[in-house]
């Protein structure tokens, strides 16, 4: 597990510690970032799950001007923080002990993020709370996107209040949903 591009290129990421935590494959995170594109320069970037940091470092390591990452699990901040040292991107990303979807509405009146990623864990089902929590605390930009990752075979909402799915991209057992905002901004990413 590394960082594919940008200024850290290259720099091995402290994998978790077993099993329970399942990091974001390389090649799914390269698709994603690719689909993001010009999306990741100077955003604000917030990586829910966040587990090893390997997305919200991702989109540091390509320009983003901050990423907070949030993860509930006391084992997995400490290796998100060590992976933060081995990038060398401290002055840049913020980490966050929060459990998803109920410690959303801590984050309610910080500025909204251009990408919210969400990489729950596989097991995870409750997708309609999760994107509900992410509007409720209005944490995506008007023209900003929640991107969803989750088991192909997981069923996932074509809407939320506001926020409404408009692409998919499937690789393998692993499935990417794109959110906007109802009529704000494009149609969708690439």
């Amino acid at each position: 597990m590394r960082i594919i591009a940008g200024s850290a290129r290259g720099v091995t990421l402290k994998p978790p510690p077993d099993h329970s935590v399942r990091p974001t494959l390389d090649r799914v995170r390269e698709a994603c970032f690719s689909i993001l594109g010009p999306a990741i320069p100077g955003a604000r970037f917030l990586d829910l799950f966040a587990g090893t940091g390997a997305n919200g470092l991702e989109a540091l390591s390509r320009g983003a001007a901050h990423a907070d990452l949030v993860e509930s699990n006391r084992e997995s901040r400490a290796i998100i923080e060590e992976n933060i040292r081995r990038t060398r991107l401290s002055d840049r990303a913020k980490v966050h002990a929060l459990s998803v979807p109920e410690g959303l509405n801590r984050l309610a009146g910080t500025p909204p993020y251009d990408v919210v990623y969400a990489d729950p864990p596989h097991a995870f089902t409750d997708f309609q709370s999760l994107l509900v929590a992410i509007e409720r605390a209005s944490l995506v930009t008007v023209d900003g996107l929640v991107v969803l990752e989750h088991a192909t075979r997981a069923e996932v909402p074509g809407s939320v209040g506001t926020l409404e799915k408009v692409r998919d991209a499937s690789y393998g057992k692993t499935t990417l949903s794109f959110y906007k905002p109802l009529n704000h901004g494009q149609d969708g990413p690439g």
